[in-house]
Formats: structure tokens, sequence, C-alpha cells
């Protein structure tokens, strides 16, 4: 098969276009019946299995990324099982454990899409080049030299992740409004990158107002991506975005700059609500914002008041401050000021 000939914009696009579909594919199944699963799991023994299987989906995503990303460039077969097999290496999700492996969470998303785009210009360079030993040489020579070269840049390309938690760490330590309002612009652009919010806010241990702003900045990443998404969407896909991860519009974030206007004035709003409010959260419930409810539930439960009160507070600060702010800004932005159009929500668009 002959290969296509890419423009450098071109092939970045096609590269996270697979890679949205990955992540909403993988992560969906957890995202949406994870916390019912759990919640279950006491009442019958099938639903602790059924939390098993959906937890597992999750670790699926970096070979997905691979397989996805095949599909887009359309290599064929072999090509297909030797990119998806050093994305999964090159993620870092299995390490090297006492007695055999352990597969620890999905890896680093960037290094597994960096490594994916490498390995996608190696295997079209490639193609055709061995003839009838394509099927022995290509995955012995491919896997070996890009999974070895994924898990030599692993290390390095996971200490830009470290780097943000730097910066994040230095911004809980202003004022408390300054640094919600601060830390929710951050979370926004980091839920929709290819970085993890559970990862920077485990590696700094932030907690407390710091917590829920960065929560808060989560859900007015969302509450855009949805609003935006239901003017030129199906129903399905908004819902996808509504219940999964805003990281499935990762390839519209990239090829519309524009998008981080409402993202971040949102975000601004929602940090403003995470202050007033005082919304608080654990390191562990950080970097999900309204997801399984992990990050409303957990700020819930840290208020000192009624758990009906406490309900309703919750209620306006993820999901009413968001989503009134989001609709209102876009109006302006998109109806009024004519910035941007819908279009650039278009999921698997240009």
């Amino acid at each position: 098969m002959e290969a296509k000939n890419y423009t450098f914009k071109e092939f970045i696009m096609t590269v996270f276009g697979g890679v949205s579909i990955a992540i909403i594919v993988g992560l969906i199944p957890n995202a949406i019946a994870g916390e019912i699963f759990r919640a279950l799991q006491d009442r019958a023994p099938i639903f602790e299995q059924l939390l098993l299987v959906v937890g597992l989906s999750q670790l699926a995503v970096p070979a997905l990324i691979g397989a996805l990303v095949a599909r887009e460039f359309q290599l064929d077969p072999i090509e297909t099982a030797v990119l998806t097999m050093v994305t999964f290496m090159a993620s870092g999700s299995v390490q090297l454990a006492e007695g055999g492996f352990q597969i620890g969470g999905i890896g680093d998303l960037v290094n597994t899409i960096f490594i994916a785009a490498l390995s996608v210009l190696v295997l079209l360079k490639l193609r055709g080049k061995f003839g009838n030993l394509n099927m022995v040489l290509l995955p012995l020579l491919v896997v070996i030299v890009m999974g070895a070269f994924g898990l030599f840049t692993l290390p390095y390309v996971s200490q830009l992740t470290a780097a943000i938690g730097v910066v994040v760490e230095k911004i809980t330590t202003l004022q408390p409004l300054i640094m919600s309002v601060l830390l929710a612009m951050i979370f926004a652009i980091l839920i929709i990158s290819p970085f993890s919010t559970v990862a920077v806010a485990l590696a700094i241990n932030l907690s407390g107002l710091g917590s829920g702003a960065a929560n808060l900045g989560i859900c007015a990443t969302t509450a855009v991506l949805v609003v935006g998404s239901s003017k030129v969407n199906s129903t399905g896909i908004t819902i996808a975005g509504l219940l999964g991860s805003p990281k499935m519009f990762m390839k519209n974030w990239i090829a519309h700059p524009q998008l981080n206007l409402p993202i971040l004035l949102t975000a601004a709003i929602a940090g403003v609500g995470a202050y007033i409010f005082n919304i608080q959260g654990t390191p562990q419930s950080a970097g999900f914002g309204f997801s399984g409810l992990v990050g409303p539930i957990n700020a819930v439960s840290a208020m000192d008041v009624g758990l009906f009160q406490g309900v309703i507070i919750a209620a306006v600060a993820f999901f009413g401050i968001p989503f009134v702010a989001s609709f209102l800004i876009q109006k302006v932005l998109v109806d009024l000021l004519k910035v941007f159009d819908y279009d650039v929500y278009r999921f698997g668009g240009k």
C-alpha cells in the first residue's frame, strides 16, 4: 500500500484523532459505571467483579492509542500490531517487580503519544522494505528499537509532569483567592492536554482549597466542551464528554487554540466559586472534576454544614457555576463577538 504524504499539521491531527477515540473508549466504562459498582460491591459479589472489569478497561488505553492511531493512518495488520505493542511499552504502565511485572495505571500519556507519532513515521518509512520477511523483521526491529527508545525517553518526558507540579506547588503559597483562580485555570488546561491532572495533584500532595479549586477548573473545561459540543455533535458524543474525559476533545484543542479563551475564562469564574464556597478536597480527589462524583463527594464530606446544605453547595459549585458561566461566555464569544464558531467543537473534525 502506497503511503500518503502528510503535512506536519495533518500528521499531528491524524495522531490525535486516534488518541481522542482511544481515550474515550478506554475511560468511559469506568467513568460512568465505576462509582456505581463501587457503591454496590458490598451488596453482591457480582458488583465487585464488574468494578474489576471497568477498572481493567482503563489499563488498555496505551494499547488502544497504538491500535487506533494505526487505524487513522490505515496501517496494515502487522504494522498495527507493532504500533500497539510499542505504545503499550512506551507508556511505562508496566514495570518490573519482584517475581515478574506489575501494571500501575495508564502510564504517561505524553510519552505514549510521542512514541506513537515517531513509530508511525518509522513504520511508514519502512513500508515495503522487507518484502517476504516483513512479518519477521518489522516486529523484530521496530518493537526492539522503538520500544527501547520509548523506555529511554519515559523518565525525561515524565519530568515535564514533575515540572508542572513544581509550578502548581508554588501557586499554593499565594493568597487564597488568587491561588484558587490560578489553580482552576491551570487544571482546566491540564485536563484537556496529554498531561495527567491526577499525577500532578498526587505529586505535590494537593489538598484543601487547592484541591477543590483544581476540581472546579476541570469542571469548567467539561462545561465548555459540553455546551459547545451540544451545538454541533450528536447527543452521544456530548454525553460522553460530560461523563467521560475532556481529553476526548484533545484534537480540537490542539487544532483550535481559541478554545483556551472560553476554557480559561470559565475556569477563572469557577475558581472564584471555589474560594467563595471554600470547596475542599484531597490529593486523591483532585484531578477528577465531577467524574464519578469523586470531587463533589469529598467536598461535601469536608463541609461543616448539614448534608442537604452541603449537597446544594456542591451542586452549585461543581455544576451550576461552570455551566452557567460557560453558556454566557460562549454566547458572548461566539454569538456576539464572533471570535470563533461552534464548529471548533465538532468531534473528529479538522
